[in-house]
């Protein structure tokens, strides 16, 4: 049987980037998979607080040279890659440098949301995928993690549906608490710039106000398999998946590995059941 492929996409790993418990998880749930069998690539921006020299970054020219298109402008991506010999993976690193290369992360000195997160989001997304297609590699399962992954969803579902490299493949989705405060938002522009050659202002509207909430309620539209990682059983997006009718699925924990093994296993020639 032919093993399964697993794209793992966030926005932070350890050791590269540790702001929340993202960072451990996607260290560690990629190398239990791959121990296990499965076939895995991983995805993060190459934000500017990342030591390229402490973690032996270098360019992968045939990767790089990709313009990826937000809001009507070319953005070139740059590629990049590093080992962790230990766990024998190699993590791919998205870089731009207006988008990314600023020590802080998504809130300027004062503490405020960047402007451009919706922008930065988007780029991310889109750039994602089409590193995934430069590979000539074909994913099984997209397992996202973090607000910052929010668009891939859509993108799948809707505009890469029908490319061969996507048009089979699974989304699954981790929700965490994560740190949006009040105020916090990509605002409705998110949809307006998603929507301009990309998706239909239907699909970009299930974004909503750019607000955390909107943000999941959005990928959630286009997801398979939602995993709580971390929210309260009464929190709002959780009564929103079984309103839905979105399968949750049950593990014992982060370190629950044969429940995503299972879950994961499911995916190469069958048909999620809802």
């Amino acid at each position: 049987m032919a093993k399964t492929k697993i794209l793992f996409v966030t926005h932070e790993m350890s050791p590269f980037l540790e702001i929340s418990k993202i960072s451990e998880i996607t260290r560690q749930l990629p190398q239990a998979m791959q121990e296990r069998g499965f076939e895995i690539r991983i995805l993060m921006p190459r934000f500017g607080c990342i030591n390229e020299r402490r973690n032996r970054l270098h360019e992968v020219i045939r990767l790089s040279g990709m313009n990826i298109v937000v809001d009507g402008n070319d953005n070139p991506l740059i590629i990049k890659v590093a080992s962790l010999p230990a766990a024998r993976m190699q993590v791919y690193f998205l870089d731009n440098e207006d988008y990314f290369q600023r020590k802080k992360i998504f809130r300027d000195d004062k503490g405020e949301f960047f402007n451009d997160n919706n922008e930065r989001a988007l780029f991310f997304g889109k750039g994602a995928i089409e590193t995934v297609k430069k590979l000539g590699w074909s994913p099984d399962v997209i397992h996202c993690h973090g607000w910052f992954s929010a668009m891939i969803p859509a993108y799948i579902k809707n505009v890469y549906n029908q490319d061969p490299a996507f048009k089979d493949t699974k989304i699954i989705y981790s929700l965490y608490e994560e740190d949006f405060q009040s105020g916090d938002t990509l605002t409705s522009k998110l949809g307006e710039m998603a929507g301009q050659s990309d998706l239909s202002a239907e699909d970009a509207g299930k974004y909503g106000d750019g607000s955390q909430t909107d943000l999941y309620k959005g990928a959630l539209a286009f997801t398979d398999v939602v995993i709580n990682a971390g929210l309260p059983e009464d929190h709002a997006i959780l009564q929103h998946v079984q309103e839905q009718g979105i399968r949750l699925h049950a593990t014992q924990g982060d370190e629950d590995y044969e429940a995503f093994a299972s879950l994961y296993d499911e995916f190469v020639g069958e048909e999620i059941v809802a």
